[in-house]
């Protein structure tokens, strides 16, 4: 396929622009910090906690409404096998972000946290923490991955670009302007990437719905009744375990990324990170609309009609790049460039805040807290931007051998529900919680999860839960086990926890074998808490 130059042109006008934007916004980030109460790094962290509501909503839809969100919604309206009730990313999204400002936003503001691990830091201390940033870390890795792997597809079908080099100039400019200018420059490429997913997407529906393929296959579609069925998609009830793991999975899995508090502690109030919150969900929703419908045009389409011809891209094993596909074929060539600046747009939106998100964590959790506790503001700037550039050349590598977008998509949130977010609902909400009890709710999630297999990864599956199905020698799991090693997670921090302390308690146990010194430290502190008491007692008397 022959090179489109004019299309190219357009794509290399917006990373200009994009990249410009980053430069302008790490300008801005430079003079905050020299007017900030805060460090310099809290300020490329958390942008100095000065991020305006209007400037959050479009950061924090901008991060979620990812080419895996967009791609992904689309591939599963469209693939006959699943239809529309499978498309579960916007109403999950929708959910995740009403929970999080209900729940989330105000008890991890109001502590002017800097981080997700922060809590962790403060109860477990360095050694959990350092243990718990390895699943938040892999699942950004995972989805710089998932969000790049798209849009190499999506270029190589609009653009006659090879996929690799798309891949490698997206993260390039990526790299560039988060590694240049922190929270500040996503923030405002944001801003500029979010109008533009919104404008070009919205802008194709009339066309499709105009186009001869679409048109005048609706006809003959129209009183099809096992044409609708087929769109809105079939929930049988041995696939309902399938359909509810997935949907909490993103739901509540998304309460535990970084990129989420990021913009929830970069908020100048617990007022405003809840606000910011509650918008984010209903622009999210409305974002994945363009998604949902042309997934649904592409289904009803004759692609007989169009140069593409048949046997149809679900046949061929393209379902994962049914939106390219349907804006090179159902559309005029301008509007599918238009397109596939779309899909860059939300690439890039999404891959900044995952390379800002781990290289905070790294830097304030591990480097700072327990490698250099007495490193200068200028060596964390420069932790920071050492590790933008390793999270982003690992996500950028494993982008090179993916499968499905959605499989991607869900597998980057896997460890984060199963693993990170029990140990997030317990640091908040639980008091009992202590060291034991989190040590054994991670290595209950961790082997539920692993020992479950996964598809993706080629991993064969020990535990094999009530429906399973062997389909051309891979096992999937209908039963919903996301969920059970959540759970079972959650129940092992509260139980541990709860018995480890009535043993050391109640004498049961030698205090001797406190080797995390848990309740060593709990017992000193009530002891200066006592003392302090009775110096004030004393005072009072002699007063």
């Amino acid at each position: 396929m022959a090179v489109n130059i004019p299309g190219l042109v357009a794509v290399v006008i917006f990373y200009i622009v994009i990249l410009l934007t980053g430069v302008l916004a790490a300008r801005k980030s430079k003079k905050v910090e020299k007017t900030c109460s805060g460090s310099k790094s809290e300020v490329t962290m958390v942008g100095g906690r000065n991020i305006s509501v209007l400037v959050g909503v479009f950061t924090m839809t901008a991060t979620w409404v990812g080419g895996g969100y967009i791609l992904g919604t689309a591939e599963v309206v469209y693939s006959p096998s699943q239809g529309l009730i499978w498309a579960i990313g916007p109403p999950a999204y929708l959910t995740n972000f009403l929970l999080g400002g209900l729940f989330f936003a105000k008890p991890m503001r109001s502590k002017r946290y800097v981080t997700m691990l922060d809590p962790f830091q403060h109860r477990y201390g360095n050694m959990f923490t350092a243990i718990l940033l390895l699943p938040a870390m892999f699942s950004d890795v995972l989805w710089v991955a998932c969000i790049l792997a798209a849009l190499g597809g999506t270029m190589s079908i609009i653009l006659g670009l090879s996929s690799d080099l798309s891949i490698i100039i997206s993260a390039a400019v990526s790299i560039i302007y988060t590694f240049l200018g922190g929270l500040y420059s996503v923030a405002y490429t944001d801003i500029i990437q979010l109008c533009f997913i919104f404008v070009s997407l919205f802008l194709c529906i009339p066309f499709l719905v105009l186009s001869p393929a679409v048109a005048g296959n609706s006809q003959a579609v129209h009183f099809n009744q096992s044409h609708i069925s087929s769109l809105i998609g079939e929930l049988p009830l041995e696939d309902s375990g399938k359909w509810l793991d997935e949907m909490l999975l993103l739901a509540l899995g998304g309460l535990a990324y970084q990129a989420l508090y990021q913009r929830i502690l970069s908020a100048a109030s617990s007022a405003q990170a809840q606000v910011t919150c509650f918008a984010a969900a209903a622009s999210v929703f409305i974002m994945g609309i363009p998604s949902v419908v042309i997934g649904a045009l592409a289904a009803s389409a004759d692609w007989n009609q169009t140069a593409y011809g048949l046997p149809p891209p679900f046949e061929r094993g393209e379902a994962g790049k049914i939106l390219p596909l349907a804006l090179q074929y159902l559309t005029p060539t301008w509007l599918s460039v238009l397109g596939i600046g779309s899909v860059a747009a939300a690439v890039m939106s999404s891959m900044d805040s995952a390379l800002l998100s781990s290289a905070s964590m790294f830097t304030q959790n591990i480097y700072k807290a327990t490698l250099r506790k007495q490193a200068t503001e200028r060596e964390l700037q420069w932790v920071i931007r050492s590790s933008v550039l390793v999270v982003g050349l690992t996500g950028t590598g494993l982008a090179f051998s993916d499968d499905s977008v959605f499989s991607l998509w869900l597998l980057s949130g896997d460890l984060l529900y199963c693993m990170v977010f029990p140990q997030l609902i317990c640091v908040i909400y639980s008091s009992c919680a202590n060291s034991y009890g989190a040590i054994s709710g991670y290595v209950m999630g961790l082997l539920l999860r692993g020992l479950s297999g996964d598809p993706v990864l080629g991993i064969p599956p020990v535990i094999l839960y009530p429906g399973w199905r062997e389909e051309d020698g891979v096992i999937t799991q209908y039963f919903p086990y996301r969920t059970v090693a959540m759970l079972g997670s959650v129940l092992s921090i509260v139980l541990v926890s709860k018995l480890v302390a009535l043993g050391f308690c109640h004498q049961v146990i030698p205090q001797s074998w406190d080797v995390l010194r848990v309740f060593e430290e709990r017992k000193e502190a009530e002891e200066d808490d006592l003392a302090l008491e009775e110096k004030n007692n004393i005072c009072n008397t002699k007063l």
